[in-house]
């Protein structure tokens, strides 16, 4: 059903101009875009609302160019890894300070971050454990490598098949495979050495 919508609301901003119906789209998909930059951002709430602004700019720029050969949000979740890529390649070109990952407060210090946020969520006792979890989520997905943590947010966040997940990173099936192995290992490695198994 939310694939036929999709089809309809693009066509009229394909004929159109129609950016109401852009709206339309932005709104059905944008929290799955969001997710998805979030995660690989690692918990950067400020960084991945920007990459999903810029992921619905470049979907609005590039909208002729879908072919329906994957689903709506598929296509706009490969754009997403690709602004997250073109992002990485931005910092690591043109470090900035980040007080994270200064020498003073290092970005694995689990004293100086949990200490930091865990005073945020105790504002709101009802959030706190969801937080903690958040929060050890994305330090368990930091430990990975780029790839492993997309292949594995794609699966097992998205819900994005292998084929799909093909699709977005533009590799092969088989290396997707290898990435979503070894990255649920060393999840699982991660976690079970922070006391979660």
């Amino acid at each position: 059903m939310q694939r036929l919508s999709d089809i309809a609301l693009i066509a009229q901003v394909v004929t159109l101009g129609s950016e109401r119906a852009f709206g339309q789209l932005v709104r059905a998909h944008q929290e799955a875009v969001r997710r998805f930059l979030l995660r690989l951002t690692t918990g950067d709430e400020m960084r991945a609302d920007d990459l999903a602004q810029e992921t619905f700019i470049r979907a609005w720029q590039g909208l002729s160019s879908f072919r329906q050969l994957a689903g709506f949000e598929t296509w706009l979740l490969r754009i997403a890894y690709r602004v997250f890529l073109d992002d990485e390649r931005k910092e690591k070109a043109h470090p900035t300070f980040n007080p994270e990952t200064s020498s003073n407060s290092p970005k694995g210090d689990p004293n100086t971050l949990s200490l930091e946020k865990g005073q945020e969520a105790m504002n709101d006792e009802g959030q706190t454990e969801t937080f903690s979890l958040h929060y050890d989520l994305d330090q368990a997905l930091s430990t990975l490598s780029e790839t492993e943590r997309t292949c594995v947010v794609l699966q097992c966040v998205q819900g994005q098949s292998i084929r799909e997940i093909a699709q977005i990173m533009s590799l092969p099936e088989n290396t997707v495979k290898s990435h979503l192995l070894r990255g649920k290992k060393n999840l699982a490695s991660y976690l079970r050495r922070n006391g979660y198994c």
